[in-house]
């Protein structure tokens, strides 16, 4: 077993970490990490749906998709991220239970009481502290679990915080549970770092042979490369969204109601319809035809706006109102 020590809070890097090591490393090994404010999305979701896009905006909040299935989560530096890569048996590698009770051991010395409930929760009284996710790369599986230890609830919710009528898609849809963060059920204060330090050190002591590592410098060249071609890519976190519909009806403050109805593929706007009661110069399905083939991305979107006479197709509308019809 190796533990290794993770130094870096970027979210793109810290996602690519994990697949390198499930990719490249042939040890068992346990890693503990914190990410900096992102939602992280599962393999198999729709991002657009499961985000805020002005909140994610306005609070410059990094979007990633992992490797594993289940729902989106926010992290922040109040929450902790383990992952455990084990090498296995194929058809014996998903085992939820067995990657959890480590952490079930360590609340116990705390004097808290946890539970496995579900699929894949961690509970305190009911409530979801802990949400884990896997992925089977060959014979090794990839266990990794959410703590919440003092994340920013207003930020967990507001992120994650999307209107449901939307989209209309197969996607998987995250489950929104009731929360609570681990520092509230303490007995006595703890700071982050002291709790992460009491699971490694729990840790190790089921794995007495274990080597506490740090990752190579061509480890970190390695990782970097992943991130500029995979994690930081609009195609992985977006365009590998399944098909989707959107619809938003909008009432602007002077050009009257806009209803944009769009169908989407791998992230790009394939058709568009629009309706309403506004007033136009220009016929709409010229517009609508502008719209088809490009990302359905805020950047792409302003770059239209950029590019036509908005006014023409919807009077006295304002950019900004128009951008709001994509989200």
């Amino acid at each position: 077993m190796l533990i290794i020590k993770r130094h870096h809070t970027d979210p793109y890097f810290n996602l690519a970490t994990e697949e390198y090591v499930l990719k490249n490393f042939t040890e068992d090994s346990f890693m503990l990490w914190r990410n900096e404010p992102s939602i992280i999305v599962g393999k198999h979701q729709n991002t657009l749906a499961e985000i805020n896009t002005d909140f994610v905006n306005e609070n410059k909040i990094k979007v990633v998709r992992r490797l594993s299935g289940g729902g989106a989560v926010f992290h922040d530096l109040g929450n902790i991220n383990f992952t455990f890569i084990s090498q296995g048996e194929p058809g014996a590698l998903v085992d939820f239970r067995r990657f959890t009770l480590p952490i079930i051991e360590v609340m116990g010395k705390l004097g808290i009481e946890a539970k496995f409930e579900g699929r894949n929760d961690l509970t305190i009284d009911g409530r979801k502290f802990s949400g884990n996710a896997e992925h089977v790369f060959r014979n090794r599986v990839l266990h990794h679990g959410t703590l919440l230890f003092s994340a920013v609830m207003a930020d967990l919710s507001g992120a994650l915080k999307v209107d449901p009528g939307k989209f209309t898609d197969k996607a998987v849809k995250s489950v929104r549970s009731r929360v609570t963060n681990i520092s509230e059920h303490l007995k006595e204060p703890m700071e982050i770092e002291a709790f992460m330090n009491l699971i490694n050190e729990h840790v190790h002591e089921m794995y007495p042979d274990a080597a506490v590592i740090e990752l190579s410098g061509q480890d970190h060249e390695n990782i970097a490369r992943l991130v500029k071609e995979k994690y930081e890519t609009w195609d992985w976190n977006y365009g590998y969204s399944p098909a989707y519909d959107f619809r938003k009806m909008v009432k602007t403050a002077n050009s009257g109601q806009i209803e944009m109805n769009i169908q989407a593929e791998a992230g790009v706007i394939k058709a568009a319809k629009i309706f309403g009661d506004y007033f136009s110069v220009k016929e709409t399905s010229e517009l609508e035809a502008a719209l088809s083939g490009i990302p359905h991305t805020r950047e792409a979107i302003q770059k239209l706006a950029s590019e036509i006479q908005i006014g023409e197709y919807f009077a006295h509308i304002t950019e900004d109102e128009f951008i709001t019809l994509f989200f």
